[in-house]
């Protein structure tokens, strides 16, 4: 791959090639059950078939396509087994591995960014990328002092691709949400494109990635590599070991999914308190484990800035919910934005649909996994339950997009992780406004 396709004409054509390689093949699928193969076998080979077309286009376009990809990785979880199973390992490859750019651009792009002798800033550099996410790729080196880096590369037309998938997405995200009555949707994707576009400037998280670093300086429990390098499309950074998160989804002991998960839940809910920042792309791409126990954080791309911690109507509303106060609740979620005065809504209603969130919180530990993902997923998108529609009359206040992503993606990946996690301690400590009942009361 030498180039990203840019133009939304090449890019929509090509995410056109999902819908019609599967129609295809599953009537390539249907002959072959007519000529005798079992079905199951069928079912498998076209599921495998997908799941490879999946990874391959969306990989191969990046941009915002491969994020939209992340984020499936992440809420499979969310599905039953036996649809989740044939694309989690395709899905998760999209995580940190997807086709490279060529060599030739990835050294113009260096010398662009660093210099015609670009080389000469290192001891040692391979050109083979140790990863490949959605607008750029990492690579191996030695820095000209010795210390090992890593080194993010953009890809040569990144944020074109960026904001042309976002375009796309935008004017199918209008068409399909003009029906639901309480959701305000053109803020929301005004926010959501201003806070994707700082992703494709490097100098920008580079800064971000330096204001987390000195916030969990010498913190026992966490390791974030200091800040070497910078440009608008290159980053280099201290190179981080460590036993990825996805690893640890797919094969690690008990031990080590309730170490990660605390983790991982602690750095995100304590992230904005202690750094004014929130580090609002949570897949498993991003963090290791490392081999003594603290917690490796990367990739400060995509960052929500909260100068003074995460808003503590938050704190407050989740607060009233545990309290069973339902006209406190629904009065402050007016008040904040998420339900529009001109929406009628019952108050117990939203108190009920609001719930079965509340569960971590309801006893000092709580164990995240599929099966309570699951449930929950079922529940909302029943339509026999007395609450379906208060859904329907929720809006997202344009100033909690990048937290309503941070959270509700964090949720999934602690499920694909099945660790225990202390979350009520946590949520205590780091939420501004939190003050919750003693569980003797609930």
């Amino acid at each position: 791959m030498s180039e990203l396709p840019r133009k939304s004409v090449t890019r929509a054509a090509r995410l056109a090639t999902l819908p019609l390689g599967i129609g295809a093949r599953a009537a390539v699928g249907l002959g072959k059950r007519v000529g005798g193969r079992p079905a199951e076998a069928v079912t498998a080979e076209l599921q495998a078939q997908t799941a490879e077309q999946l990874f391959k286009v969306l990989g191969g376009l990046k941009g915002g396509a491969m994020k939209f990809g992340q984020s499936m990785s992440m809420f499979e979880a969310a599905l039953p087994e036996e649809l989740a199973a044939p694309y989690r390992a395709t899905l998760t490859k999209l995580q940190d591995t997807a086709p490279a750019m060529s060599t030739t651009s990835l050294h113009a792009v260096l010398a662009d960014q660093m210099g015609v002798r670009w080389r000469s800033k290192f001891r040692e550099f391979d050109d083979k990328p140790r990863a490949a996410a959605s607008i750029g790729q990492v690579h191996h080196a030695v820095w000209r002092d010795g210390r090992e880096v890593a080194v993010k590369v953009q890809y040569p037309g990144a944020a074109e691709a960026l904001m042309s998938d976002l375009n796309q997405l935008s004017r199918v995200a209008r068409m399909s949400t003009s029906w639901v009555p309480g959701l305000d949707v053109v803020p929301i994707l005004r926010e959501l494109k201003g806070r994707m576009a700082e992703e494709t400037d490097y100098s920008l998280e580079a800064a971000m990635h330096e204001q987390f670093a000195e916030a969990f300086a010498d913190d026992p429990d966490f390791l974030l590599p200091e800040m070497v390098f910078a440009t608008e499309q290159v980053i280099v950074s201290d190179w981080l070991d460590g036993v990825p998160l996805s690893r640890i989804i797919e094969s690690g002991t008990q031990e080590e999914r309730d170490l990660a998960a605390a983790r991982y839940f602690e750095f995100l809910v304590s992230g904005p308190e202690r750094a004014g920042l929130l580090h609002a792309d949570p897949h498993p791409g991003n963090f290791r484990l490392l081999p003594d126990g603290r917690f490796g954080v990367l990739d400060f791309g995509a960052v929500n800035r909260l100068p003074d911690g995460l808003p503590s109507a938050m704190g407050e509303l989740i607060t009233a919910a545990l309290h069973g106060d339902e006209l406190t609740l629904l009065d402050g979620l007016r008040e904040e934005g998420f339900v529009k005065r001109s929406i009628d809504v019952d108050a117990q209603d939203v108190l009920d649909y609001l719930g079965v969130f509340l569960k971590p919180l309801r006893s000092n530990e709580f164990r995240f996994d599929r099966d309570w993902l699951r449930g929950i997923f079922n529940y909302l998108n029943d339509p026999r339950n007395a609450t379906f529609t208060v859904g329907l009359r929720l809006n997202l206040p344009p100033n909690y997009v990048m937290i309503h992503r941070a959270w509700l993606g964090g949720i999934a990946v602690l499920c694909q992780i099945g660790g225990t996690v202390p979350a009520r301690e946590v949520f205590d400590r780091w939420v501004p406004g939190a003050d919750l009942p003693p569980l003797s009361r609930q």
